[in-house]
């Protein structure tokens, strides 16, 4: 299929070089043309200057964008002229009722929708082994996943559409709580006068080792937050997780703790840094 990447984020980024490297990439388009301009020219693929003017040229369009309203926004773009028959996947961390409402603007062009949030941060879209959970038609999304997989090491379909933004919430709320654990206890070991390195060496390989602490626990007893997965995008998504959570009538009140403790940390200007960087409200001044 002729495939077509919108937004060239971190993520975005990392993931148009592996759809380039599997054969499968033809075009990009980003808000920030220069930058579609400059990837197009390493990958000897062709750079669009509006949605509109890439979706009359392939049959399946990758988004990955920062918001409810931008997904809305480019997908009402496509509408003006995309294909009958042709497959829109949204990567984004949206809300499920964002995705069920593009799916409906699609389908009056005769068009595809899957919600397909990613998780593994900028390690796994630059290695190509980003998770992938994924709502809407599961033959919608055999037609599409020998593209998918150039990005991924799982693909797991959830159900209708919104299912796969519901499991990323799910995802989402696990970060935070994870965050929290590891930032507190790094903050206790610190200030028990503990090598850190050796620290979490050893808990990495243990029960309570996790992908964070792996990744991020050095860093951080460092002093350094490079992003990773920046900290206002986590706000963002755990906004959306609090709606679902408040329209679903269950009570979680991690995320609203975490809510206010980025909160905290945005107005301090670190909202760039990795979420990591909870660690500077629980470390020892």
């Amino acid at each position: 299929m002729k495939t077509g990447m919108i937004g060239l984020g971190a993520m975005g980024l990392g993931m148009a070089r592996n759809l380039a490297k599997a054969g499968f990439l033809q075009a990009v388009y980003n808000r920030t043309s220069s930058k579609a301009e400059a990837l197009a020219a390493e990958l000897n693929v062709k750079s669009f200057t509006s949605p509109q003017a890439l979706a009359a040229q392939v049959d399946l369009i990758l988004l990955c964008v920062s918001a409810d309203q931008d997904v809305l926004d480019v997908v009402s773009a496509l509408c003006d002229s995309i294909k009958p028959g042709s497959v829109v996947v949204d990567m984004s961390t949206v809300s499920s009722n964002t995705a069920k409402q593009a799916a409906s603007l699609l389908k009056t062009r005769q068009a595809d929708f899957l919600d397909a949030p990613v998780s593994g941060g900028v390690e796994g879209a630059n290695q190509g082994s980003l998770a992938m959970m994924v709502g809407g038609d599961a033959a919608v999304l055999a037609r599409v996943k020998p593209v998918l997989q150039a990005m991924t090491a799982r693909i797991e379909h959830l159900g209708d559409t919104g299912s796969g933004q519901a499991c990323k919430a799910v995802n989402q709320i696990m970060c935070a709580g994870i965050n929290h654990a590891v930032t507190e206890a790094l903050a206790f070991g610190q200030a028990q006068g503990l090598d850190m390195e050796k620290v979490i060496d050893v808990i990495t390989g243990g029960a309570a080792g996790n992908w964070f602490l792996q990744h991020r626990g050095k860093t951080m007893t460092q002093g350094t937050f490079q992003p990773g997965f920046k900290l206002a995008l986590h706000h963002k998504d755990l906004l959306i997780c609090q709606q679902m959570a408040e329209q679903a009538q269950i009570a979680c009140p991690l995320t609203e703790s975490t809510l206010h403790d980025y909160q905290m940390l945005m107005q301090q200007g670190f909202g760039d840094e990795d979420i990591s960087a909870l660690y500077r409200l629980k470390r020892k001044s």
